[in-house]
């Protein structure tokens, strides 16, 4: 009954971590509690052009994955409950939109959607233009402020640069009342613009960054660490606090954050990692553990050549540790013939059962071609025959080890080889 108990609250405990990383909006809260963020300037910035009746534009620059969205989707969430009747929302996207007439129709289209009014799929795109034009007035003289958030912004800085000519240009008039956001992934979007739009824009701009490995530790910590109201047993949670707060501490711990953000440090790959660490969660102590997070990063680390290298046969095996001691003796060059003398000099000095025909270790050297394991130096010497174009390893030392290790049916010997042990 005690293990059905623990299990239960494991489960519980289980779904309440998963309800918080699924959640945009708990990931991101940490964002509302200092004034120093760009998600704090940001809200600033078009809140008091809202509550201001005045016209802004402002950029998003930083690598993709950074929280540029995050920040405008928050910023959004809070201003549509301020002001629930003063916004309107018109999202664009650089990747979709970036011809004039396409994104003068939408914007079109959106405007017409969001003040229920019946839009025109013939319309031209000076009517377009010219309806927006109006819109904004209209909009303007209702104190309602439209806000365009505008996407992959350096591929609307491509071409005549119409669209955002026209809408700086009518953000001028004082009936108008809009917010222009950029977001972009390059930092010199503001240079791409053209005189004439650069001189109507405010050239304000906010710079995201990735996250430090201390900013993804206080992530994780928010994310993981659990609240006394999540409705779970006061016990549960001193223990299980208490335990993630010795495993946080833990140098290995720090170690796995850095291999994982070395390979990705967005937001995004961070939650994905969380997850799985907590589906895999000791369902018996009901307490997650450092195995939880070692078994994350491994399942997070993309491995296909691991795949390929599982489960070939011991002379494929053999055929690479010939070829790397080949490489290790930095032999330059070399060939199937090459690899047999190695292949036959070993046979030789260790007199083992694991002895080829040629026409045999030729079909598996072809098999490892074909995986890819392997492949040809040059693409000189195609009219050669097989056995006399040099090749060359396609894995590393390290990989080549693991797979040694991992294959059941490796002889020891292989493994000595590997070693570079000396043979008699």
């Amino acid at each position: 009954m005690a293990a059905a108990a623990a299990a239960s609250v494991a489960s519980q405990a289980q779904a309440v971590l998963r309800a918080r990383l699924c959640d945009p909006g708990f990931v991101h809260s940490g964002l509302r509690s200092s004034p120093d963020t760009n998600y704090s300037k940001l809200k600033y910035l078009v809140a008091s052009s809202v509550s201001e009746a005045c016209n802004n534009s402002v950029l998003l620059l930083g690598p993709r994955g950074c929280g540029k969205a995050a920040a405008v989707d928050m910023v959004l969430e809070d201003l549509k409950k301020e002001h629930p009747d003063a916004i309107s929302v018109i999202r664009l996207n650089g990747m979709l939109h970036s011809d004039d007439n396409c994104a003068t129709k939408e914007i079109a289209r959106q405007l017409c959607l969001e003040h229920q009014l019946s839009f025109s799929k013939m319309a031209s795109s000076d009517d377009n233009t010219e309806f927006i034009i109006d819109m904004l007035r209209e909009c303007g003289l209702a104190h309602k402020t439209v806000l365009f958030i505008l996407e992959e912004f350096d591929l609307f800085a491509q071409g005549k640069q119409r669209l955002l000519y026209s809408l700086l240009d009518a953000m001028q008039t004082l009936t108008s009342q809009a917010v222009v956001i950029g977001v972009s992934c390059r930092l010199d979007a503001d240079q791409l613009l053209e005189k004439r739009v650069r001189s109507r824009f405010s050239h304000r701009k906010l710079l995201f960054v990735p996250s430090s490995l201390e900013d993804t530790e206080r992530l994780v910590e928010h994310l993981l660490i659990l609240a006394k109201d999540s409705g779970l047993p006061a016990k549960y949670i001193t223990d299980y606090n208490s335990r993630l707060t010795t495993i946080f501490s833990d140098k290995k711990f720090k170690g796995i954050l850095n291999t994982l953000m070395d390979a990705d440090a967005t937001t995004s790959n961070i939650l994905r990692f969380l997850f799985r660490a907590v589906s895999y969660m000791d369902m018996e102590s009901g307490f997650l553990s450092m195995e939880s997070f070692l078994k994350a990063l491994s399942s997070m680390q993309r491995q296909p050549k691991m795949d390929s290298l599982q489960d070939l046969s011991i002379l494929e095996l053999y055929i690479l540790v010939c070829m790397h001691r080949l490489e290790d003796k930095e032999q330059s060059s070399y060939n199937f013939t090459s690899i047999m003398k190695e292949y036959r000099s070993i046979q030789d000095a260790y007199k083992t059962s694991d002895k080829y025909a040629t026409n045999v270790c030729f079909r598996a050297f072809e098999h490892l071609l074909d995986r890819e394991l392997i492949s040809f130096g040059d693409n000189r010497g195609r009219n050669q025959a097989l056995e006399y174009r040099p090749v060359k390893l396609l894995i590393s030392s390290r990989e080549l080890a693991q797979s040694l290790k991992l294959n059941t049916t490796c002889p020891a010997v292989l493994q000595k080889l590997f070693d570079r042990e000396r043979y008699m």
